[in-house]
C-alpha cells in the first residue's frame, strides 16, 4: 500500500472522529478556575473570597455561567439579595448538637476555606475539577480560639462539549461532618428553602416548565419533580435561552420540591424537605447531592429534556 495514501487515510479517519467534539479547556489558577471551549467561555469556579467592602464574603460557587452564545446568565451580589451568588449551594441552619454555628445562606458567622482544586481526568471529551472545601465559623473554635472545620465538602464539576443546541454541566456535592451531631437545614419558615440554588437573570417572559408542563411560581414550595426548566429572553430581548436543572434519583429525599421565583430572586431545589427541620449530617458517610445543568437555546421544547434526563440517570 502506498505509504502516503495510508497516512492520508489515517488523517481522514482522525478528522472524522473529531467532528462534533470540540475541545474543553481548563485553566486552574489560585483564585479561579476557567472552563472554555474554543473561544467560548463556559463557566468560572470562584475559589478565593469576594466581598463588597468586606461584607457578604463568599467563595466556593460558580459565576459567571454563560449562555451558549457567550452572554452572562448568572448574577453575583444582586442589589435585592446581596448574599445571592451565581450557582451556589448553602443552608441557613448549621448546628452541632444544640449549638448554632452560623448561617451559610446569608453568610453570617460562616466561611468556606477552599483547600484544593484539581483536575480529574475523564475518559470522554469532558473536563472536570474536584474541590476540597472546609466549612468554618468563629462560633466553633478550639480551646485557643482557633476556628475548627466542622464539615468537609468535596465537590466535582464536570463540563461536557456543546451539542447542537445545549450543553450539560454536572455538579456533585459530597458533605461529610467532621463533628458528631452535625445538622443542616433550610429557612425556618413554611418555605424551607436551602441547598442547590441558581441565581440567574430573569425576564418578564420567563417560563417555568416541569415534566408535567408549565408551572406558576408560588410563595410556598412547588410539588416535587425530577427536573425544572427556566426559559425566556433572559439575557437578550427577543432571543429565548434557558437552563434546566436535573435532579439525580440517588439524592436523599428525591424527588425534591422547588422554590421558584419569577423576579429578583434565586431558584431552589429544596434539600432537606421540609427545610425548616434540620437533619443529621453523617460523620461516617458523605451525604451526596447530584445535579445536572442543561444550558440551552430556545425554550423547554427546543431540546429533548426527557432523553437527556434518561442518559443522565443511566450514567
Amino acid at each position: 500500500m502506498n505509504p502516503l495514501k495510508h497516512i492520508g487515510t489515517i488523517a481522514i479517519i482522525f478528522f472524522l472522529s473529531q467532528i462534533g467534539f470540540s475541545q474543553i479547556n481548563l485553566k486552574i489558577e489560585s483564585d479561579k478556575t476557567y472552563f472554555t471551549e474554543g473561544k467560548d467561555s463556559i463557566l468560572t469556579y470562584q475559589a478565593s473570597e469576594k466581598s463588597i467592602n468586606g461584607k457578604f464574603v463568599r467563595s466556593n460557587y460558580i459565576h459567571p455561567l454563560y449562555t451558549l452564545d457567550g452572554a452572562v446568565l448568572t448574577e453575583d451580589f444582586p442589589a435585592d439579595h446581596l448574599h445571592h451568588r451565581g450557582i451556589f449551594w448553602s443552608w441557613h441552619q448549621l448546628y452541632i448538637g444544640n449549638k448554632r454555628i452560623g448561617d451559610g445562606w446569608e453568610i453570617q458567622n460562616f466561611k468556606w476555606e477552599v483547600g484544593s482544586v484539581k483536575e480529574i481526568k475523564q475518559k470522554d471529551h469532558s473536563k472536570a475539577i474536584q474541590t476540597t472545601v472546609l466549612w468554618k465559623s468563629p462560633l466553633w473554635t478550639d480551646k485557643n480560639g482557633v476556628e475548627k472545620a466542622f464539615v468537609k465538602e468535596t465537590t466535582t464539576i464536570t463540563v461536557y462539549p456543546k451539542q447542537s443546541h445545549y450543553r450539560c454541566i454536572d455538579i456533585e456535592i459530597a458533605l461529610l461532618a467532621l463533628e458528631p451531631n452535625m445538622k443542616i437545614g433550610g429557612s425556618e419558615d413554611e418555605k424551607g428553602y436551602g441547598g442547590f440554588s441558581p441565581r440567574i437573570k430573569l425576564s418578564d417572559d420567563v417560563e417555568f416548565t416541569s415534566p408535567s408542563g408549565k408551572i406558576t411560581p408560588t410563595n410556598l414550595p412547588i410539588p416535587a419533580s425530577e427536573w425544572m426548566d427556566f426559559s425566556g429572553s433572559l439575557v437578550k430581548n427577543g432571543v429565548a435561552t434557558g437552563m434546566t436543572i436535573l435532579c439525580n434519583p440517588k439524592n436523599s429525599g428525591f424527588p425534591n420540591p422547588w422554590i421558584l421565583r419569577a423576579k429578583k430572586s434565586m431558584q431552589n431545589a429544596v434539600f432537606p424537605y421540609p427545610g425548616a427541620k434540620a437533619v443529621p449530617l453523617s460523620n461516617k458517610k458523605s451525604t451526596v447531592l447530584r445535579y445536572r445543568l442543561v444550558i440551552h437555546d430556545g425554550n423547554a421544547n427546543a431540546i429533548p429534556i426527557a432523553e437527556i434526563y434518561k442518559s443522565y440517570i443511566k450514567n
